[in-house]
């Protein structure tokens, strides 16, 4: 059972990098319409009929999302290295704790990210631009989002399932 719970753990944890690398690198965070034009925009620059450029200002939110991404990529990261080190060498039980702490934490970040955002870029691009919407990447981050939560609890029920079960005796019946 051990297995099973650690290696759906850590499934869910490559898939959660994946898309949280795809969602934290891709322009199409929202996408809105200026001047007649379609417009895209992520966290690293924005887009005018296909023509990217970098954002030249400095906004706080922009920051804090970036920042809180890259630092849900990097626990991520942590957490599935972890988890696929519970297989190398037989059980490692803080390996197991330790990886799904850090898919939580990813999650949590990740969350965090999304959820400022999703907060200025209502309240502010909201009122700004009439015809908008979130796109695909911001979606794709949703998605990691609840894979990393998962990836985190299938970690943590496998620990805890291995700490339960009685150690193994060396006594062979014979």
């Amino acid at each position: 059972m051990l297995y099973t719970l650690a290696g759906g753990g850590t499934l869910c944890g490559v898939a959660a990098l994946v898309l949280l690398i795809v969602s934290t690198a891709t322009d199409f965070w929202m996408y809105y319409r200026y001047s007649g034009s379609s417009a895209n925009q992520g966290l690293w620059r924005f887009c005018i009929n296909h023509k990217c450029h970098a954002h030249t200002i400095t906004v706080a939110f922009w920051d804090a999302t970036r920042a809180f991404m890259l630092l849900a990529v990097l626990s991520c990261f942590a957490g599935v290295v972890l988890g696929l080190g519970a297989f190398t060498n037989g059980t490692k039980n803080r390996r197991i704790r330790t990886g799904g702490i850090a898919l939580v934490l990813s999650g949590f970040l990740a969350l965090l990210a999304l959820a400022v955002y999703t907060g200025v870029t209502v309240t502010f691009f909201g009122k700004r631009f009439l015809d908008w919407r979130f796109s695909w990447s911001y979606i794709i981050g949703w998605v990691a989002v609840i894979l990393a939560f998962a990836a985190g609890v299938f970690q943590l029920c496998a620990y805890r399932q291995t700490s339960a079960e009685p150690a193994p005796s060396n006594n062979p019946e014979s």
